[in-house]
């Protein structure tokens, strides 16, 4: 398989109210395959969704190195680095974050107009995802009209809007209840299988686990996988 992302030697600290440093990541190193699910996990502190932002580029590091094929993301200027995300990876967050005011459809088209897409390729797009993820004839209810489970449904598809080389995912099923979890799982274990699609995901629920193809465990601020 080949690597798709990689870190090395990554060191994150925050500054505490009385200015001693708490130290969150110690030192990581870490290789990411394409067409796996990978799944990190542990204790809650131990710095998994700090981790995650830093592989994405939502945060950065102390110290060490991000890198997608031979770019460093941590050498991106801030408008840079925002391109790269919209173009090359897609997130789901615990909460689905969809636009109150918007549709279904218009949800998933705004990243890609965003990108550049313009608005009738950018609706059809949205439509085939829609299909994917079994949502066709939900198209236009706003996201007050549709389940927890719809509207994450409709999050995960928005992240495949661009065509993403990954998909990063913050306790994807931590905010939705057994059934709606499985369905979840499901639909991630299919869009790998069915469009080749990477997956990095942070969580606690022993279930999502299961459909890893890698585990990768924190404790204390580093790996022990």
């Amino acid at each position: 398989m080949k690597t798709i992302l990689t870190c090395t030697n990554i060191h994150k600290s925050f500054q505490k109210r009385d200015e001693e440093k708490l130290e969150i990541l110690k030192g990581i190193s870490l290789s990411i395959e394409e067409r796996k699910i990978n799944v990190i996990v542990g204790k809650s502190g131990v710095g998994k969704s700090t981790l995650l932002h830093i592989l994405a580029g939502l945060d950065k590091p102390d110290s060490g190195t991000v890198n997608f094929g031979e770019l460093d993301l941590n050498k991106l200027k801030d408008e840079e680095i925002s391109k790269f995300r919209n173009q090359n990876l897609g997130f789901i967050f615990q909460f689905h974050h969809l636009l109150p005011e918007f549709t279904a459809l218009e949800n998933i088209s705004i990243p890609q107009m965003i990108g550049g897409i313009d608005i009738a390729k950018a609706n059809k797009r949205s439509r085939e995802l829609l299909d994917i993820i079994g949502l066709a004839d939900r198209w236009n209810h706003n996201p007050s009209e549709l389940s927890g489970g719809e509207q994450q449904r409709v999050a995960i598809a928005r992240a495949l809007a661009n065509n993403p080389k990954i998909i990063f995912a913050d306790e994807p099923t931590g905010n939705l209840d057994t059934a709606n979890s499985t369905i979840i799982h499901e639909l991630i274990k299919r869009l790998r299988d069915e469009l080749d699609l990477t997956f990095l995901m942070v969580t606690h629920n022993k279930e999502l686990m299961s459909i890893g193809d890698r585990i990768i465990e924190m404790r204390d601020g580093i790996i022990t996988e």
